[in-house]
């Protein structure tokens, strides 16, 4: 499947299989802290507030976890198995501090696949400069 159309359609359970893998990189700046807090409702001042942050064990703003973790989201919505896929479940382990500036590399990789179900267990990793700030494991139901 050209990858052009997995972007209108996806993949379905059929074009999947053990070990293929998706990325999605961003840089994560201030505006999409602020824009996230606003969307949310968490305005933890960790995020959003320099002096508070300062004091914190951070030392410094961070991005919400969830932020980082919504680019995981991007990858299944969009790339890997693309339009059609629907979360079941995800676990999340926060590992490291994502702060402003940072490049976060979002990775999943098919783990398994229960093709008469349709449900698709995947490996996910966020890292920046090489180090993990999340991982975890997720299952999406994919269409046929």
């Amino acid at each position: 499947m050209a990858e052009a159309e997995t972007m209108t359609r996806g993949y379905g359970i059929g074009d999947l299989a053990v070990g293929m893998s998706a990325e999605y990189s961003r840089t994560v700046s201030d505006q999409d802290i602020e824009r996230f807090a606003a969307l949310s409702g968490d305005d933890n001042p960790v995020h959003l507030d320099d002096e508070y942050a300062n004091a914190s064990m951070f030392k410094g703003r961070i991005a919400h976890g969830m932020l980082s973790a919504s680019f995981i989201s991007t990858i299944f919505g969009t790339r890997l198995p693309g339009p059609g896929a629907i979360y079941l479940s995800q676990t999340l382990k926060f590992k490291a501090p994502v702060r402003p500036g940072d490049v976060v590399d979002a990775m999943v990789e098919v783990t398994a696949i229960d093709r008469d179900r349709r449900r698709v267990s995947f490996a996910c990793v966020c890292r920046v400069d090489g180090s993990t700030v999340l991982e975890g494991e997720a299952l999406l139901l994919v269409p046929a």
